[in-house]
């Protein structure tokens, strides 16, 4: 078998996943990638490195520094995507790492952005960020615009590239569910937020996972607390609901 390959299941098996991931039919009315970035392919020995903040941390070890470690991983996304891939593709001998921190914001990123991410050499860099740049600057912690969040963005991918040329870049959409801790004070700048995110995406030409469309299309059915009671962090089946999406979208 070719070293290189596309983590490319069969139908049989996306759907397998899809229902133990708890997935939408919803979602088959999506349209990934809409910053027009090709599909992510994998080859034997790469690096898979997620970034982001709480979402992302998911309650990890953060004293768990190796590759392919279930107490660095957490119970989130991360670790529901890292098991998938590990499990279909062995022979790749594919080397997983969650960077994410609870609390983070784009310049959180950026100041450990040489050790957390650079220094990795990541094949595929996913990141999520965004929640906290509007969260922490509603409770007085912060004051971080959007124009501030947009240009840090930009910043921090452009450096990326610049260090990383062949690195296939991941950007998800920040979300957020209209529950727990989100009211109306998130708008309009949460979704301000969203569409520079996507903006920056776009215009770095990245893989764009639509998280917040997903959880949109959820909510027509399921009230927004099955998916994370504090309107923030996902819930087991929110977490599930954003790998299958994931899966689905880079390698789509």
């Amino acid at each position: 078998m070719s070293d290189r390959t596309k983590p490319r299941p069969s139908r049989r098996d996306l759907m397998q996943f899809s229902l133990a991931a708890g997935g939408a039919a919803a979602l088959a009315s999506l349209s990934p990638r809409t910053a027009q970035a090709a599909a992510a392919s994998l080859e034997k020995d790469n690096v898979i490195l997620f970034q982001g903040d709480s979402i992302t941390d998911a309650g990890r070890n953060r004293n768990s520094k190796g590759a392919n470690d279930s107490g660095g991983f957490g119970r989130g996304y991360p670790y529901l995507i890292s098991a998938y891939l590990l499990a279909v593709q062995p022979e790749l001998n594919l080397q997983c790492f969650n960077r994410g921190i609870s609390g983070n914001k784009v310049p959180d990123l950026d100041k450990r952005w040489d050790e957390d991410c650079i220094n990795l050499k990541p094949n595929v860099l996913s990141i999520l960020i965004g929640v906290n740049d509007i969260w922490h600057k509603l409770n007085g912690r912060y004051d971080g615009t959007v124009e501030t969040y947009e240009k840090g963005f930009a910043a921090l991918l452009e450096r990326t590239k610049k260090a990383l040329p062949e690195t296939k870049i991941v950007i998800c959409e920040p979300f957020v569910l209209r529950c727990g801790a989100v009211n109306d004070k998130w708008f309009p700048e949460f979704d301000q937020r969203k569409a520079a995110a996507k903006k920056v995406a776009k215009d770095a030409g990245t893989i764009w996972v639509p998280f917040q469309e997903m959880f949109d299309e959820a909510v027509k059915t399921t009230q927004p607390q099955y998916w994370g009671g504090d309107g923030v962090h996902p819930s087991m089946a929110g977490h599930a609901l954003m790998a299958k999406t994931w899966i689905e979208t880079v390698f789509g």
